[in-house]
């Protein structure tokens, strides 16, 4: 907030995107590299001080963010506006914050979130794509996005999503309201693919797929088990209505297995 007292502890917030091939996900852990160690890192660089950051969503090993925001408090004298570029000299190239603010005392990236959005990148082609192996899960066989999209239906809603979920019983509650989940083909994300002859193996647009999903808040693993049960619909192992039933039925063992962290992206947070 503007007008602050000098020397009172100021909240800002961030936004930052990342790359998170070579993190072992946002959480702090011993002796790997997080995204959270090496932000908390280069506020101690700029500010001198050890400050308590809070993220909007926890990502985990290998998982990316175009928008990730967090928050902290400090007694940093540093102007506001230069604050994103100052920070931004001592992180790393595949970490950039893009936006530094004050807000309000009670505002908290996690708690005053009212959503996240994901995308779920995939590549849907005869030949992996070698740019993108760190950015999409590659599968070669065709899928029947139709059915998938007759799933999506069963998902969007207020339920409890036990089977869709890893280490169900570290949370208070397994209700969650997706809000959106839609599956498209439409656009590129990388300027590689354009004009380039697919005999190279590149992807054209339509084997590009991109799962799309809006939730309130998301189980551990919610997202990325949601995927890969709606490939397995695609691929003809489960029909639609079976994930209805999987929904019910409140049991990890009947959803199917995860697929790759690589694909996820943290795409945008509301408040």
């Amino acid at each position: 907030m503007v007008g602050r007292i000098k020397n009172q502890m100021k909240n800002i917030k961030l936004i930052l995107s990342y790359d998170g091939t070579n993190y072992h996900g946002w959480a702090i852990q011993p002796d790997v590299n997080t995204i959270c160690g090496t932000l908390k890192k280069a506020l101690k660089k700029l500010t001198g001080e050890e400050v308590k950051v809070i993220c909007a969503s926890r990502t985990d090993a290998k998982v990316h963010a175009r928008t990730q925001v967090v928050n902290f408090f400090t007694n940093s004298r540093i102007p506001i506006e230069a604050f994103s570029r100052a920070l931004n000299s001592h992180l790393p190239e595949d970490i950039v914050v893009y936006d530094a603010s004050y807000v309000d005392d009670t505002f908290h990236a996690r708690f005053s979130a009212k959503y996240r959005k994901y995308h779920y990148l995939l590549i849907n082609s005869k030949y992996p794509d070698v740019f993108y192996r760190h950015y999409a899960y590659w599968l070669p066989f065709e899928l029947n996005l139709e059915k998938m999209r007759q799933a999506c239906e069963f998902l969007i809603g207020t339920h409890d999503f036990s089977a869709f979920a890893s280490e169900i019983k570290t949370v208070k509650s397994p209700i969650r309201d997706v809000q959106e989940l839609s599956i498209s083909t439409n656009g590129c994300l990388n300027l590689l693919m354009e004009n380039t002859p697919n005999k190279f193996g590149l992807p054209e647009e339509n084997e590009i797929i991109f799962f799309n999903i809006k939730a309130n808040a998301f189980l551990f693993n919610m997202i990325r088990t949601i995927v890969g049960t709606l490939i397995d619909v695609g691929g003809g192992k489960l029909a639609p209505i079976d994930v209805k039933h999987i929904l019910e039925s409140k049991d990890r063992a009947k959803a199917s297995p995860l697929v790759p962290p690589q694909g996820l992206y943290l795409i945008e947070v509301g408040y």
